[in-house]
């Protein structure tokens, strides 16, 4: 591709960065603090882009003022243009995927074949004394292993995840956590016992009322801990504009 077509892609690139971070395209891809510096890769690359086309209208209006002074004369003409292949514009399509798809978060299908990421917090915040109470589910399951439910005795809860069901039919409630970007998101996940719908559909997401329970799995892909939660009451909510946890880690 010669320049001005680079100048074409990348101002593509930069557009394409701009409208996945000025909506929520983009947390489908990184976490949420990311979005200052993504906006500023595009600002930069369409910044460039038009910088490069610049520079090569100035050089291709130079050599044209230099071969119309040497129409007389025998000296052939620099900069003879050579045509690149067509084939190379193909490279745009990704980036028109890019903006006009949005793909899939991660979902069951990753979840169960990924070993849960749950680790031990640092600490734990203080509760808010409302019943039911609104908890992470990457909260919710750090008390539930590594604090043995104390925080949460004689409390209702509430978590929102989507549904993961293993090939022996137990219900999990899932978030996808990660550290920066899809690529490294792994399941935290949470089992369900008590008061369960008759019908789970892998991928929907619940919002899911009930009470801690001592009760504990293995996750059979890392053996890491999987805490059960007593269902009381559950029900369909909408996919989140961010369908990741990025908290779990904190």
């Amino acid at each position: 591709m010669n320049r001005q077509a680079q100048a074409a892609v990348m101002f593509l690139v930069g557009a394409a960065l701009l409208h996945a971070g000025m909506t929520d395209l983009y947390l489908r891809y990184v976490k949420a603090g990311l979005q200052p510096l993504l906006l500023a890769a595009g600002a930069v690359l369409i910044v460039s882009a038009l910088a490069t086309a610049w520079y090569e209208w100035k050089r291709a209006r130079s050599r044209k003022e230099a071969a119309q002074s040497e129409v007389q004369s025998e000296v052939q003409p620099e900069g003879h243009v050579h045509r690149e292949p067509r084939i190379s514009w193909l490279l745009v399509l990704p980036l028109l995927a890019l903006i006009l798809i949005a793909p899939p978060a991660l979902g069951s299908y990753s979840a169960m074949r990924t070993g849960t990421a749950l680790q031990q917090p640092y600490g734990y915040n203080k509760l808010p004394k409302s019943d039911p109470i609104p908890l992470n589910l990457v909260d919710y399951a750090g008390r539930a292993v590594y604090d043995h439910g104390r925080s949460l005795a004689g409390h209702q809860v509430r978590i929102a995840g989507f549904v993961a069901v293993d090939p022996a039919g137990t219900p999990y409630l899932v978030r996808m956590a990660l550290n920066c970007c899809a690529a490294d998101a792994q399941p935290v996940k949470v089992a369900l016992t008590g008061k369960i719908p008759p019908v789970l559909q892998p991928d929907a997401w619940l919002q899911v009322t009930g009470t801690y329970t001592a009760r504990e799995t293995h996750d059979p892909v890392n053996n890491g801990p999987i805490p059960y939660l007593q269902v009381t009451d559950a029900k369909p909510i909408p996919t989140p504009a961010d369908p990741y946890d990025e908290t779990w880690n904190n």
